[in-house]
């Protein structure tokens, strides 16, 4: 990746780069709509990462070019605001203009070239936009000398996307590509933003985890995401508290005689998803990875049934990797479309990738992407 990002670059701007950062996509192992929420979530890096190599220029112009994009999009930093930039330079121009409003001081700092290439897939659940997003903004804060710390950069991000971006997103995704290491896990509290790393154990258990890209697209800036969100902060004001993080299992006795039926779900998953979290990191301390796969289908099925954001195809690949000996499965990420998961030991992966191709294939649905993810490192500086 780091010779593709070099090589772009040079070939967009007839130089070499000043260096070049990456960051990894992202699983999201459980905890699900509760960042917003204000509640827990657990997701880790993925080895699939986004690379930004950068190079200096003598006036304020920031440049950007990709290898998925025919065209590069320049803007003067003097005019970098929310509605200034749009498509998908959004999410790398949204990162300097947000490192703006967190106190970098732009008006002393040259512009940059910038050149992006990334082997996250796009709209898979992946979280492809946060890759991008804290590989700029390691870029930039190194380079521009701006001294900030990784949980600022998650920040920085998630003000990236919901301003400049315009999707309602929390701030998981930022987080797990700017503090994961390997073998492990973010457990964070979307609320104080304290994060702790969790050794996952996959490894030393033979174990992996088999994503399912579904290759149904989703756009979180539209719809149902933001339909959501709303119910859940209609759900959170009727019952009196400032966010769901606040309830707890004990709280959906009254929550039913309160809310109407679906905002009820609604609640319902959020307040379950957050114990569910808690739940496995606790079992991965205590019993290790082996004995979270209830936990993973449990997920599941209060995102189809609660939560109502899967659709056929999720539903037939957790079906099929259950059925056929994974621990547990779920669907992973804002749901409507894009990636399930599911964890198994290492002798599995051909068998359920087979029955998964079948099974899709026999229902006529589009042919999935499968592969197994390995919980890897985050952002970093790669040359």
């Amino acid at each position: 990746m780091t010779d593709e990002a070099m090589q772009g670059f040079r070939e967009w701007y007839g130089r070499q780069p000043t260096g070049v950062w990456s960051a990894p996509g992202r699983v999201n192992l459980i905890g699900e709509h509760t960042d917003y929420n204000d509640g827990y979530v657990f997701p880790f890096a993925i080895e699939q990462r986004t690379a930004v190599a950068l190079g200096d220029r003598d006036d304020r112009v920031i440049r950007v070019s990709s290898s998925f994009a025919a065209d590069p999009v320049q803007i003067h930093l003097d005019e970098l605001a929310p509605d200034a930039v749009e498509g998908w330079s959004a999410y790398p121009l949204g990162v300097a203009w947000a490192l703006g409003e967190f106190g970098a001081d732009l008006e002393h700092v040259r512009g940059v070239d910038l050149h992006v290439t990334s082997t996250v897939p796009i709209g898979a659940g992946l979280s492809s936009s946060a890759a991008i997003e804290s590989a700029v903004a390691l870029a930039l804060d190194e380079h521009w000398g701006l001294g900030f710390d990784r949980p600022t950069l998650a920040k920085v991000g998630r003000l990236a996307e919901n301003r400049v971006v315009g999707a309602p997103t929390g701030i998981m995704d930022q987080s797990a590509s700017l503090l994961s290491e390997a073998d492990a896990g973010v457990f964070l509290d979307c609320r104080s933003l304290d994060a702790e790393v969790i050794p996952l154990g996959f490894t030393a258990d033979g174990l992996s985890l088999l994503v399912i890209d579904t290759r149904v697209e989703h756009a979180h800036a539209t719809g149902g995401y933001a339909a959501r969100r709303a119910s859940c902060e209609a759900g959170a004001h009727a019952l009196g508290v400032e966010s769901l993080r606040e309830l707890g299992s004990h709280d959906l006795e009254r929550a039913a005689e309160v809310l109407d039926d679906e905002t009820f779900r609604r609640v319902r998953h959020v307040v379950t998803e957050n114990q569910r979290v808690l739940d496995t990191v606790r079992t991965l301390r205590e019993q290790g990875p082996g004995a979270i796969g209830p936990l993973l289908d449990a997920s599941h099925v209060s995102m189809r049934d609660d939560f109502e954001i899967s659709v056929p195809e999720l539903d037939l690949a957790v079906a099929t990797a259950q059925a056929h000996g994974a621990i547990g499965a779920r669907m992973t990420g804002g749901g409507f479309g894009g990636s399930a998961i599911a964890l198994m030991v290492d002798a599995l992966v051909p068998v359920v990738t087979r029955e998964v191709l079948a099974a899709f294939a026999e229902r006529g649905f589009r042919e999935p992407i499968v592969f197994p993810v390995r919980p890897s490192q985050g952002a970093r500086r790669d040359a």
